[in-house]
């Protein structure tokens, strides 16, 4: 038997909630095309994204360390593996699209640039005057404009749905900005799951670096209410492990911990507001997918403790003000001579602002890559 993209849209009729988005309802893609006869929409997108230069160039973009302060530190690539590990755990066990889920996943940090949050802020200080920048917003751009692999169209040409849920990524460290993707409604069960998976692997995993670092103290995590309960949760199977392996145990529950909490939160959610239909899920005006307010506050004080102790410790806030200085030197010196830029970028100057096309330029920027073009401009014994 050959299992076609037909088979499997019946699959997800038979199997999926009914307040799933369904593949055969997808609102389609910006250019038409006809869908592959082996995969759902949402498949095709997600395998789009994998092959993509955006999404190849994570492996060397920081999540809160510089790629060359260690090895086993996370990326943007595998803090993303993370997340969509994570969407896909929770929506198999909601009934929804799991494909959807780990899609948005997948691309959600496409548009970051290099060295993490730090160059984000840089850029956007920079484009002040220039409409500014924010990574969900570029994640789009990536996606819709900047990628080019296909002979009839620009982008990935991502579906309707997979493109909503980047704009509407929402996340204490994220603002949605949807502008064409109906605004005045809720994402997807799939997107939310997304949302909340993103802050469960940040939250949880800046813990492990920060510790691995010598950053954080493992005494004052144990003052945390949520930490507290996976030490407890673990101390009969792990109590004799050595510190390294006590505290992977402790990671994973509380890993575990959360996922729980979000899957039996969101399926009271569902029940209790009575939803039936992707479009109830949109009009609820709120969303579905949460942690339950037990630990809501939990998370609240874990954010507070790695802001204030992780974010802001002194060894962060050097390697962020000098990736600042980064972004600033390199926009500032392409902005006063655009004929060093490659010429790719100055045919992109012919359909688009300078400063938007160096915006770009910068933003498509791995850590490993923006060091070097920054040695290039102004080490002068350095071979350009």
């Amino acid at each position: 038997m050959i299992v076609t993209r037909q088979h499997l849209q019946d699959i997800e009729e038979q199997i999926l909630a009914s307040y799933a988005v369904k593949s055969h309802a997808s609102r389609g893609r910006k250019y038409p095309e006809e869908e592959a006869s082996n995969r759902t929409p949402f498949q095709r997108d997600r395998d789009r994204v994998v092959h993509s230069k955006a999404f190849r160039r994570l492996e060397y973009k920081t999540q809160v360390f510089v790629f060359h302060e260690g090895d086993h530190y996370r990326t943007r690539l595998t803090h993303t593996m993370e997340v969509s590990g994570v969407s896909q755990t929770i929506a198999r066990n909601l009934g929804v699209n799991q494909d959807l889920a780990t899609t948005i996943a997948l691309s959600h940090d496409l548009g970051h640039p290099p060295f993490g949050h730090s160059g984000e802020e840089a850029l956007d200080a920079l484009m002040k005057d220039y409409g500014g920048f924010d990574h969900n917003k570029q994640s789009l751009r990536v996606i819709e404009l900047l990628e080019w692999r296909y002979l009839d169209f620009p982008g990935l040409n991502l579906t309707w749905e997979t493109r909503e849920g980047l704009v509407k990524h929402n996340t204490p460290f994220d603002t949605p900005d949807p502008d064409e993707f109906e605004p005045d409604q809720c994402a997807s069960v799939e997107a939310q799951i997304a949302n909340i998976a993103d802050e469960i692997t940040y939250n949880t995993h800046d813990i492990d670096d920060g510790v691995s670092a010598g950053i954080l103290n493992l005494d004052e995590l144990a003052e945390l209410d949520i930490w507290d309960e996976a030490i407890r949760e673990v101390a009969d199977k792990a109590g004799h492990a050595d510190a390294t392996r006590q505290r992977y145990q402790i990671i994973r529950a509380l890993i575990n911990q959360q996922i729980t909490d979000v899957i039996q939160t969101t399926h009271e959610n569902l029940v209790q507001h009575g939803l039936q239909a992707v479009e109830d899920v949109r009009n609820l005006g709120c969303n579905v997918v949460d942690y339950s307010t037990g630990l809501v506050g939990k998370n609240n004080q874990l954010r507070a403790y790695l802001m204030d102790n992780f974010y802001r410790q002194y060894r962060v806030m050097r390697m962020s003000r000098k990736a600042t200085r980064f972004i600033e030197d390199l926009f500032n010196e392409f902005r006063h001579d655009p004929r060093q830029l490659p010429p790719p970028v100055q045919r992109d100057m012919e359909t688009m602002p300078l400063e938007r096309a160096i915006c770009d330029y910068i933003a498509g920027m791995t850590d490993r890559y923006a060091l070097d073009e920054h040695k290039r401009l102004f080490d002068p014994y350095e071979k350009v």
